[in-house]
């Protein structure tokens, strides 16, 4: 790999944009890296090179990455250089993964994928040695995971969701979405293709694994709720060259970001974006769904942390097809941003797409990303294969803003060959990305006029012990100089107090943060109060009670 590139620091996009026109090659592409720092770049295992690497879990210090081949395991304790830990050699597309304590679940859906792991695939039509569902690992010794059990499914697993229900500590349960033809009953018994209308259809429904914690070899399908009953035929998309585009109705999700804590689910379920009810985690509704003529296929869903806001990303294309061109749409292969409202309604507000023109060599569309956790702000990194990474607010659902990015050139100059970010997520200060036939990046996010450096270091305060970015947790800040800074910084960019009491805040977080004792609580307790007083007259009175909060919490930490 080439050193990587300087990154452009600014609060204004660089003009012309350095992504444009970028110099091809494998390991040694031209890159592009505005207010982003790529810290280290690892290649895959040799028996994974030229294999689709897919999705990213983590747990501890600990990264896994899916391989249409298997999965890796990094140890990333030293960023800059990840020791691969463990390769794990099992085929079966999309070899998706996550992960919840001591377990590791892999998804299969390819007709090749064996319950033994095998290399050799499965050339029968019909087979008992065909793997196309779950696989549960035990991982309690990360260098030497323990296949626990499988458990198979009518369409196999595309991708699928972990997801715990509030108040059960002794299981976890799975969202499978399987995409594929539904597999003939002499191989599955129970499995039947068959019109929306039959009960007993294996086509229109999704499937619901309950994983005892104590006894995860007895992981079995609860139920498989038909949460396409009712809906028709999206609205059609001209294409160019291709006619129309739709189905005849959704009869899988292809992805579902589940937020346990507020009792919702996005569902990105081919034609339509679904809202789901899972406070009864295994029996989900849905609730509410939108459709919308220039959304191909949608892929995958992120809420706000508060659960006010959800965004669907449109992987028009399958995520094969160059789709960033000069001459395709902002509104197409983007993200579309809703606001939920009035009894859990979505409302349309915008489209994102990431702006920089690719060439026809560079598959790129929207694809995976997660909440970036600055406080008070709607943050977002986000894949979009080879058109890299892009680091966006959505604070304002109607007018999001890119505000940092990496790119490298296409892969081969000559030629259409999938490769780029696949998915990118935060985790504990840092940001991953699965890069399809490069490896494992990590990048650090800089600061710039766009995210200040309180707003940085606040968000690093926020710690997980495993993340499943299709598993969103309420992100949670504890109380620290950064977060009431971050907010501080946030009303200074916004113009939400004046220059003088903005100053005056400053120095007096700056003065308290250099005592001690009871003299630190007491200036932090009269600083509160004066904040507290200052949002009478802000233009953000909302901005300035959370920095009053912010200050307050502090007031209450012994230092």
């Amino acid at each position: 790999m080439p050193p990587p590139v300087k990154p452009i620091v600014s609060a204004t996009p660089p003009s012309p944009d350095p992504r444009v026109g970028l110099a091809p090659g494998r390991w040694d592409a031209a890159q592009a890296a505005w207010n982003v720092r790529l810290v280290s770049a690892t290649p895959p295992w040799e028996k994974f090179l030229g294999v689709t690497s897919s999705d990213l879990a983590f747990t501890g210090k600990y990264v896994v990455q899916g391989n249409y081949n298997g999965f890796e395991i990094f140890d990333v304790s030293n960023a800059a250089k990840p020791k691969i830990v463990l390769t794990y050699l099992c085929p079966a597309s999309q070899s998706d993964v996550s992960v919840y304590k001591n377990l590791l679940f892999v998804s299969g859906e390819g007709q090749t994928g064996r319950l033994d792991c095998g290399i050799q695939g499965v050339p029968e039509p019909v087979s008992k040695d065909r793997l196309r569902g779950i696989r549960v690992f035990d991982i309690s010794n990360i260098n030497k995971p323990k296949y626990v059990t499988n458990v198979q499914t009518c369409r196999g697993s595309h991708t699928h969701t972990v997801v715990t229900q509030p108040g059960d500590k002794d299981n976890v349960y799975i969202y499978v979405s399987g995409s594929a033809g539904v597999r003939s009953a002499e191989e599955l018994p129970g499995c039947k293709d068959a019109p929306v209308d039959d009960p007993d259809s294996a086509r229109f429904r999704l499937e619901v694994i309950k994983v005892p914690l104590a006894a995860p070899e007895k992981a079995a399908i609860i139920s498989s709720p038909r949460i396409f009953y009712g809906l028709e035929a999206p609205p059609r998309r001209v294409e160019p060259g291709r006619g129309g585009r739709g189905n005849s109705g959704p009869n899988q999700c292809h992805d579902i970001t589940v937020y346990p804590e507020i009792g919702l689910a996005g569902g990105a379920c081919g034609g339509y974006g679904l809202l789901l009810d899972i406070k009864d985690v295994a029996n989900p509704k849905r609730i509410d769904q939108a459709a919308d003529i220039n959304m191909a296929f949608w892929h995958s869903a992120t809420f706000s942390n508060d659960g006010t806001k959800i965004l669907f990303s449109d992987e028009w294309g399958g995520g094969s097809q160059p789709r960033c061109r000069d001459t395709d749409k902002p509104e197409w292969g983007a993200d579309a941003l809703f606001t939920i409202e009035n009894g859990n309604k979505m409302l349309f507000r915008s489209y994102y797409k990431m702006p920089a023109a690719q060439t026809s060599f560079e598959n790129c569309v929207a694809h995976n990303g997660s909440l970036i956790p600055i406080p008070g702000r709607e943050v977002m990194v986000q894949g979009w294969y080879q058109g890299g990474i892009s680091v966006f607010d959505w604070t304002d659902p109607s007018s999001p803003k890119e505000i940092a990015y990496f790119d490298r050139g296409p892969l081969d100059g000559t030629r259409l060959i999938t490769a780029g970010s696949w998915s990118v997520y935060w985790y504990n200060g840092l940001i991953y990305s699965s890069e399809i036939q490069r490896g494992l990046d990590i990048f650090e996010l800089l600061p710039s006029g766009l995210i200040s450096k309180n707003e940085i270091d606040a968000a690093k305060t926020v710690r997980f012990d495993y993340l499943n970015a299709q598993e969103q947790r309420k992100l949670i800040w504890p109380a620290s100089f950064a977060k009431a800074g971050a907010y501080l910084d946030q009303l200074e960019r916004s113009k939400g107090l004046s220059g003088d009491k903005i100053a005056a805040v400053r120095a007096g977080l700056n003065s308290a943060e250099k005592m001690s004792g009871g003299n630190r609580q007491a200036a932090l307790k009269k600083l509160a109060a004066q904040v507290t007083a200052d949002a009478a007259g802000s233009t953000d009175a909302a901005k300035v009670n959370l920095l009053a909060t912010a200050v307050t919490e502090l007031s209450g930490v012994r230092p």
